[in-house]
């Protein structure tokens, strides 16, 4: 595995490069312009020395880039610029940053806003949930001229981030005089690509004039891009179960009692192979129009939209561990499973995702008096998820005949497993396409609609006289936050014929080469369509459209908040202060709309699926809460160039949407396991009482040096409380499993249920595991961020770094089975950056790397191994006008693997390679 575990002690904050053709732009949150020194700059030197005077002059810790640094580096969106900020990290979906944590806080625990307004977010793969999280795969990195990264709270910053508030900024015609226009173009070529194009397209411009001396501006920005990827993935689904074996076939003899004393051990449901070929188009448009009739007047009205369509086409090989056994490790992995008189399953998937994100927005702002301002702002903000009402996924599977395979098995000792598989019974194999039969279509997925309303009132009193308060800020927000969901399920098996489906096999050839152990693997993998399979069973009669469940969450949320700004001396050092408050009552409703569960119907060897009634009834729960969210900035210069800082706030991040569904959710198969889930509208939002301290140098050519610690007391931690128990039909009697002793004719998938094979009184009860959320637990995180910039006097050449480390007081334990709350996201990280400039030349190159963390915890853990990736960024200016760039992305084709409990347990190992862009880009 290719995959770099570098390690640094202090190596310095990367904020990225910057260059004339694009505009500087001042990043700020509700007009706290005093936090954000607006800089025009040129080049990579300058750009930098802008980023240490940003982090010198802001109250609190505030980190900030620009479009300029932006579009000088090879990222493919903000995530992966934003991953260059100390104490910023990046989770990744298909080779490029999609989400981020902060301070070791995951996406979930980050607000994101576009120039102060809450954006919303929505979802199509079930496996994404509903989120509150912000995607930054969604917008253009060129249609944003800043991001300011508030680490601490502030009484006018919108609450929602414990780990940081990240605030992206986009330009308006009033930011120029006159005329201004820019554009690029580039080509993609992605190496990973083996059905589409290896090069694909990405444009971007910007207009913006001004008219009638300055009173009326307008600017008009867009973007177009489409990217053609692919991805070799090796893995399990479903993640490993404990104690799911036969004891008699386990041998356990290596476990270590002292660390395991009950003997537990763990296999998976499938190994399997994937190759993935993906589609996607971006596009982004910004139009803005002011008008300032006076001096003390400006307002401002923007429209701004995203469009975001990605499918993806996969085909997997598994096969599934129907009665496994196998040798246990010392941890209790069971690292070499065989499953005898079994079958191969041959899988294709489609996902479609389709976003359409739309915000209108009003401005405007009055300079009251020459020491008061006064600014009203508002939007209207939707994301919409498929809304079209196109299935987000569509899988089929295909299989050979039950038991024909006479032993199949797999060794998980490597990084990926070694696959074994006796055809020897099947003539031709299991592979020839006489020995192959439909098994199941599934169809899943969401529609979303998330709208945002939001009002703010902001005022500011400046002291234009003299004395230590130096300004008052005031103001109120009224946010009205709305999600409908709309999932869709059907899971059916069927018996169609195959001769028009066009299955194929393909060997694998460089499959996942990265990987020791590639060639182990199984030697072909399939080739078919999942949605012409879905034809033939519609063609045959026998498809069926997916059930809905609907679900909503509404969030009310009035704030009101002051603070004061101080500035002084003691004993002849400068000092600012900074103190304020902000109060927040939301009011919380939340609903799902399902009908009423009748019986388990044994449908199949496999599955035990829930029978509804015809009727759909609503249920509705409320809540409601109330906070006080103090905070305090202080600072003092001690020399000229050397600076000390103090920071308290209280920060809150609210309970996620898919957490507060009324709606109970069963997940039953034959024997086991027995799960279900249930929402909790009553959850209280997670707080922090967060503390920072810092010692900071700067010096006047922009090299930098600075340390900083911070302390984090986070209260209400949302966990996943398990309790066994029945759950009650729509006559209040416990559900029965009919699989213990089945009845004649049981199973049967007929679409009609088999009333032989429903639930009767004389069933055995159902007990199952449901998982309610709940406010668990407290906890306590800290930190260390070490930062230095070095400029190599007047060479050219020059070097950032930084490296953060972060701990908690409770981590997650692989040997505490009973565990259910840790804090996903938690890991060190760093970056190290080398560039060089002249007049004409730039060139960078950057490193990146993030620690183990733990992804998810959910009946059992997933972890993310540790990652560092290359990337290269060559800018030249053929003149004033014209420059081309090359840039590329994961030079070293660095690999991710996800493992489980222990590092045996595989849940996903994938490949993508290197990527490069090549364009020129002009500003007039």
């Amino acid at each position: 595995m290719s995959n770099a575990k570098f390690k640094l002690n202090a190596i310095c904050m990367a904020m990225l490069v910057s260059s004339a053709n694009v505009y500087a732009q001042q990043a700020s949150v509700n007009n706290d312009e005093s936090d954000v020194e607006v800089i025009n700059v040129t080049g990579i030197r300058s750009a930098l020395s802008k980023s240490a005077s940003i982090k010198q002059e802001s109250s609190g810790v505030v980190d900030a880039i620009s479009a300029e640094d932006i579009g000088k580096l090879p990222d493919t969106n903000l995530a992966e610029s934003l991953q260059r900020i100390s104490g910023v990290s990046i989770d990744r979906a298909n080779n490029e940053g999609n989400k981020v944590t902060v301070r070791g806080f995951g996406p979930d625990f980050n607000l994101v806003t576009l120039n102060g307004r809450q954006m919303p977010n929505s979802s199509a793969l079930q496996s994404a949930g509903v989120s509150r999280s912000f995607n930054f795969r969604e917008i253009a990195s060129e249609s944003v001229s800043g991001v300011s990264v508030f680490k601490t709270g502030k009484a006018n910053v919108a609450s929602g981030g414990i780990g940081a508030t990240i605030d992206i900024s986009t330009a308006k015609p009033f930011d120029y005089e006159g005329f201004k226009a820019f554009a690029s173009a580039k080509g993609v070529y992605d190496t990973s690509v083996e059905t589409g194009s290896n090069i694909t397209p990405e444009i971007s411009g910007m207009i913006s004039q001004t008219f009638a001396d300055g009173k009326f501006g307008v600017l008009l920005s867009a973007s177009h891009s489409e990217r053609d990827s692919g991805r070799d993935r090796v893995g399990t689904s479903s993640g490993w179960v404990r104690n799911r074996a036969n004891p008699d076939g386990v041998d356990a003899s290596a476990i270590n009692a002292t660390n395991n004393p009950t003997g537990a051990y763990w296999v998976p449901w499938t190994p399997e192979i994937e190759r993935f070929d993906t589609e996607r188009e971006r596009q982004n448009a910004q139009l803005v129009l002011q008008f300032a009739p006076n001096d003390r007047i400006e307002a401002t009205l923007d429209y701004t939209m995203s469009r975001f369509e990605e499918t993806s086409y996969t085909n997997k090989q598994a096969f599934w561990f129907d009665n496994p056994a196998g040798v246990a490790d010392e941890n209790g992995t069971l690292v070499n499973i065989t499953n005898a008189n079994d079958e191969l399953n041959f899988w294709a998937w489609e996902r479609y995702e389709k976003k359409e994100n739309d915000s209108v927005g009003f401005n405007i702002k009055w300079q009251a008096t020459d020491s008061l301002n006064l600014t009203f702002d508002a939007h209207d903000s939707t994301s919409h998820s498929n809304p079209d009402g196109q299935t987000a996924e569509t899988l089929a599977n295909l299989k050979n005949p039950s038991g024909s395979v006479a032993s199949i098995g797999a060794d998980f000792s490597g990084d990926i497993p070694s696959i074994t598989v006796d055809d020897s019974g099947l003539a031709g194999g299991a592979y020839n396409p006489d020995n192959i039969v439909s098994d199941l279509y599934q169809l899943r997925g969401y529609e979303m609609e998330n709208n945002i309303k939001q009002y703010q009132l902001n005022g500011k009193w400046e002291n234009i006289e003299d004395g230590a308060l130096a300004a008052i800020n005031f103001g109120a927000m009224y946010t009205d936050y709305q999600v409908d969901t709309y999932l869709s399920e059907r899971f059916s098996f069927v018996d169609i014929p195959l001769d028009d489906l066009g299955l194929t096999f393909s060997p694998l050839g460089d499959f996942a080469d990265q990987f020791s152990g590639s060639k182990s693997l199984f030697p072909f993998i399939p080739k078919y369509d999942a949605s012409r399979f879905v034809d033939i069973v519609k063609e045959q009669g026998l498809f069926r459209a997916p059930d809905v469940t609907t679900n909503g969450v509404g969030e009310k949320t009035t704030a009101l908040y002051v603070s004061f700004d101080f500035r002084t001396e003691f004993n002849d050092f400068p000092i600012d202060l900074n103190v304020g408050v902000r109060y927040e009552d939301t009011d919380v409703s939340a609903y799902s709309v399902q009908p009423g569960i009748i019986a388990l119907n044994y449908r199949h060897a496999e599955e035990l699926r829930a029978f509804f009634d015809d009727t759909a009834t609503a249920q509705e729960l409320d809540g409601n809460y109330t906070r006080i969210l103090p905070n305090l900035d202080f600072s003092m210069e001690l020399t000229g160039d050397v600076k000390t800082r103090f920071s308290y706030s209280r920060t809150l991040a609210r309970a996620g949407i898919g957490a507060m569904f009324p709606a109970t959710r069963i997940d039953a198969r034959p024997e086991g396991p027995f799960n279900a889930s249930q929402g909790n509208p009553n959850l209280l939002p997670i707080t922090s009482d967060n503390f920072d301290l810092s010692l900071e140098w700067y010096d006047v050519d922009g090299s930098y040096a600075s340390i900083g610690y911070f302390k984090k007391f986070v209260e209400n931690f949302i966990g996943a409380g398990v309790e066994k128990r029945a759950i009650n039909d729509v006559n209040g009697n416990p559900l029965r499993d009919p699989s213990i002793t089945p009845r004649e004719g049981c199973p049967d998938s007929s679409d009609t249920p088999n009333p032989a094979c429903l639930s009767q009184a004389a069933d055995p009860i159902v007990i199952f595991d449901v998982a309610t959320p709940d406010n668990l637990q407290n906890r306590e995180v800290d930190g260390w961020e070490l930062n230095a910039q070095y400029m190599f006097a007047d060479t050219g050449f020059g070097a950032v770094a930084n490296y953060t480390l972060v701990d908690s007081d409770e981590s997650f334990d692989p040997y505490d089975f009973d565990q259910t709350i840790a804090l996903t996201g938690l890991s060190d990280s760093g970056n190290v950056v080398g560039f060089y400039e002249n007049e004409k030349l730039q060139v960078r190159v950057a490193y990146n790397w993030r620690d183990e963390f733990l992804l998810s915890l959910g009946t059992e853990p997933t972890f993310t191994e540790a990652y560092g990736q290359w990337d290269l960024s060559v800018n030249y200016d053929i003149n004033e006008t014209f420059t081309v760039y090359v840039d590329g992305l994961n030079l070293t084709d660095e690999t991710v693997r996800r493992h489980g409990r222990f590092d045996e347990q595989l849940i996903s190992a994938e490949q993508y390679g290197p990527r490069f862009s090549f364009g020129i880009s002009g500003k007039w």
